[in-house]
């Protein structure tokens, strides 16, 4: 197999869960669209979606709900050899959570140009000196479109 074909391959494996990653997003309901899932060994072993709203806990945000379920599966808080996917770049919060917990490689949709942590408005690996590596923009146009139509259905219902 060559370069090219693993490459290839992988593509496949992060669209893959983005859209389920995505589809986790869609049952936030009154929260920010933000769905989040945690693969070892190419199987989901936790996803979750933003629940701040719904549990009234600033702190329920998709990553670190995935982090606390898989650390708890694991028993472990170290999440080695783990891939996280999440349809937006995390926030200064999740970032710090992400790599504490030693995720080795993320993987995000939408950049956010407001609080994105991994690069867009800071990159908290300056931080936090643990070097994991971030891909971002899989599914982009998705999963900014799932953001917008969310914030545009907000702003109706306050007009």
């Amino acid at each position: 197999m060559t370069i090219r074909h693993i490459i290839i391959l992988m593509n496949k494996i992060d669209i893959k869960f983005m859209k389920t990653v995505l589809e986790e997003a869609e049952k936030s309901d009154k929260d920010v669209p933000v769905g989040a899932v945690l693969v070892y060994n190419n199987e989901i072993i936790a996803k979750a979606h933003n629940c701040k709203e719904l549990e009234t806990d600033a702190t329920s945000h998709a990553e670190i709900l995935v982090i606390k379920e898989a650390s708890k599966k694991f028993k472990n808080w170290r999440l080695n050899n783990t891939i996280l996917y999440v349809t937006l770049e995390p926030c200064p919060m999740c970032a710090a959570a992400i790599l504490y917990s030693r995720i080795p490689k993320i993987v995000f949709g939408a950049y956010d140009p407001l609080y994105g942590a991994f690069g867009s408005t800071m990159d908290m690996r300056d931080l936090i000196k643990f070097n994991p590596e971030i891909i971002g923009g899989i599914l982009e146009e998705d999963c900014s479109r799932l953001l917008k139509d969310f914030f545009r259905n907000q702003r109706n219902l306050n007009e």
